[in-house]
């Protein structure tokens, strides 16, 4: 009988610190049910965090830490799937020096998700890494052969990006590269305490290792329904974050807290209350977790130099074929 291949699934963080609920939401919980179905590459792209904190590198490798406790905290397993650091896999680099070559300035300076975080950034000077970074990822993409990339709607240009990579690359030298496809889950985007979208960048973030305490008075200081008063107004739940954050994690009230706040029998700070002893008792074996592996650093170790050896094992043979396809193997030269 035939062994089922599964398809390979590429996907990741930048270490720049330690995860929050929109991370929970909108893609850690997915990782761990794709685990079971797919062959799971997940990156520590540590050398994106060199595009916008090139003077804050002193603090990536406990960021590396951190990535690592959320990831094993929230359930994703590193002998179900494989977790690396993008620069302990040299292969990474050299693919992308191949492929920088396929791509026009202009195609870069169009992608609309570069345009969107070169303002966020707040950079007065943009690095050629910074706007080159879509062809690193193409490379941390192809150089495991990856068939799947995992995404929000946000991120769609890069794997596009990607796929115009593979497609140039094998219309160019053959079919040598996969054209992966965007794996767009129905997951919730979770927004910040701000409103906007949740990130560590803009301070309005819920980290899955916040205390009790801290959960509370981070939710109490949210942005609720702006038109709202007096706790008896009738309120509009689509536009208060408040609502979001129990429909990513108090499904089983949901209904009953739209309908009370429609209707005005629920203040915002009682419905905050819920919320946050809601949000504190997902995060409770989560947290338990996190904190069996706290102190396990040679565990840590262990998983990433695995994973670290298995892509760049990967990464030798996705070389080979390249090298190969590009008569850049110089066979003449290093034949034995």
């Amino acid at each position: 009988m035939t062994a089922v291949v599964k398809k390979r699934i590429l996907t990741g963080d930048r270490p720049t610190g330690p995860l929050h609920l929109g991370h929970l939401a909108g893609s850690l919980q997915n990782r761990v049910k794709l685990q079971a179905t797919y062959d799971c590459f997940f990156i520590i792209a540590d050398y994106q965090v060199l595009t916008d904190h090139i003077k804050e590198t002193d603090t990536i490798e406990n960021n590396i830490i951190e990535i690592l406790l959320d990831w094993l905290s929230v359930g994703m397993d590193p002998v179900k799937s494989t977790f690396f650091i993008q620069s302990r896999v040299p292969e990474i680099a050299d693919l992308t020096m191949y492929f920088s070559m396929l791509v026009t300035l202009s195609r870069l300076q169009r992608n609309p998700t570069v345009k969107d975080e070169i303002k966020q950034s707040g950079l007065h000077h943009i690095s050629y890494g910074f706007l080159g970074y879509p062809i690193s990822q193409a490379a941390d993409i192809l150089i495991v052969r990856a068939n799947l990339v995992p995404v929000g709607d946000d991120n769609l240009p890069h794997v596009e990006q990607t796929r115009e990579i593979a497609r140039t690359f094998n219309g160019l030298f053959g079919e040598v590269l996969p054209v992966p496809e965007a794996l767009v889950g129905d997951v919730a985007r979770l927004p910040g305490l701000d409103g906007q979208k949740m990130s560590k960048s803009l301070g309005n973030a819920i980290y899955l290792k916040d205390t009790p305490v801290e959960i509370r008075t981070k939710i109490m200081s949210a942005i609720t329904d702006p038109s709202r008063i007096k706790a008896t107004d009738a309120g509009h739940p689509d536009i208060c974050n408040i609502y979001q954050y129990h429909a990513a994690f108090n499904q089983s009230q949901l209904s009953d807290i739209e309908k009370s706040c429609r209707q005005g029998k629920i203040g915002c700070v009682a419905c905050k209350q819920i919320a946050a002893e809601q949000i504190i008792s997902c995060l409770r074996p989560i947290q338990a977790k996190r904190a069996y592996y706290q102190d396990k650093i040679t565990f840590l170790k262990d998983i990433v130099e695995e994973g670290n050896r298995k892509t760049s094992c990967e990464g030798k043979k996705t070389m080979s074929l390249v090298r190969e396809a590009m008569h850049f193997d110089y066979q003449k030269i290093f034949c034995s």
